[in-house]
């Protein structure tokens, strides 16, 4: 039997076949199979969701779709249409969950275009997500709001990667960077990491132009069975947008509101496009344009929040743990029973973090 290693290493043989067509009513879209020349080799997909599962990407080159009077989405190319020259380096070569993080990233991204953002996914929903005045910032708030979680994931920007950005990413192991284009010497900098793929994908930078259109969403059923959807489109895209609450009463209890103030609009807006690339049931805190904890797939949104705050506290204290010693929360944890000055460093960031609630004062709930 192959190790676990050598599952995740094998590139699984791709048998689906060259097109597709879908065929709805008067409406006919066409795909071809996406496939790249890599070291002399021509390789599609790696795997799928697993190792053991075969898969393909397909592009969509020709078709439109309009239902009700909606113009859907047709051709956009920003992921699908990866072409080798913009796989820079191809590392271990994509395989589905390397693509639908990015995916998922441009989702979230087309509701941030106003400001720089970076988004950094683990299997399909982000780790964390900030947008500041530069990309450094943005990068450097997104990946210290879990940086555990980071590791590993997929980074995706909507500006140019410069250095500053480039040096942050360079110190850290990520498996893709995504972003609309490089500025000179950034790829020499990120390309030391021989297993990183590095994907330039202009489409990232004028996700502001699709992101009021719908896409033909498609799940399939076990049985074979197909349930089609519009996509989720984001109704909020200013503060103006949202819909202030006003009191109410009930058995007894009157509710009353307050006004937001304009950090906690901007941030609520952030939020909510956040949101818009997160499993539900699904919670999100966050401050000063940035995800303070994230908490999804949950069967309910009480256990929901339960789980987002104590991964705020755990997360806040492994912060503090890393920036004190260079050790993780959890290998300081380990340590100290047997070292007195570690255990005495462990009880301080946990009264620290007890007392600064994990951080989330101040933020914002979504």
């Amino acid at each position: 039997m192959s190790s676990l290693k050598d599952m995740y290493r094998t590139v699984l043989k791709d048998t689906f076949p060259d097109t597709m067509t879908i065929t709805l009513g008067d409406a006919v879209l066409t795909y071809k199979k996406r496939t790249w020349d890599i070291g002399g080799e021509t390789k599609g997909l790696r795997y799928g969701e697993n190792p053991d599962q075969p898969a393909a990407l397909y592009q969509m080159v020709s078709g439109s779709l309009s239902i009700d009077g909606v113009e859907w989405r047709g051709p956009q190319g920003i992921m699908s249409a990866l072409t080798e020259a913009q796989m820079i380096q191809a590392g271990k070569h994509p395989g589905k969950t390397n693509l639908t993080d990015v995916d998922n990233a441009a989702n979230i991204l087309q509701y941030l275009a106003r400001r720089p953002a970076a988004a950094i996914l683990k299997h399909n929903n982000p780790c964390g997500a900030a947008w500041a005045d530069n990309l450094y910032d943005a990068l450097d708030h997104a990946f210290w709001c879990d940086r555990i979680a980071a590791f590993g994931g997929a980074v995706v920007l909507n500006r140019p990667l410069d250095k500053a950005a480039a040096g942050l990413i360079a110190s850290q192991y990520f498996e893709v960077v995504a972003a609309p284009d490089f500025e000179e010497g950034v790829v020499d900098i990120i390309s030391a990491r021989k297993n990183l793929r590095i994907l330039h994908l202009p489409g990232l930078g004028r996700l502001e132009e699709i992101c009021g259109t719908p896409f033909l969403d498609i799940k399939s059923l076990a049985d074979g069975g197909l349930v089609l959807q519009q996509s989720f489109v984001n109704r909020i895209r200013s503060v103006d947008d949202f819909i202030v609450a006003s009191g109410t009463s009930k058995d007894g209890v009157t509710v009353t509101s307050r006004s937001a103030t304009k950090q906690e609009l901007e941030d609520l807006l952030f939020a909510w496009a956040v949101e818009a690339g997160v499993t539900s049931n699904s919670v999100i805190f966050a401050r000063n344009g940035a995800t303070v904890a994230i908490g999804t797939g949950e069967q309910d949104r009480v256990g929901c929040v339960e789980l987002a705050i104590h991964k705020a506290y755990t997360k806040y204290a492994d912060v503090l743990a890393f920036r004190r010693c260079g050790q993780s929360l959890y290998e300081l944890q380990q340590k100290a029973p047997a070292d007195a000055e570690l255990a005495e460093l462990l009880d301080a960031i946990q009264e620290q973090t007890r007392r600064e609630r994990g951080g989330l004062p101040g933020s914002v709930l979504v």
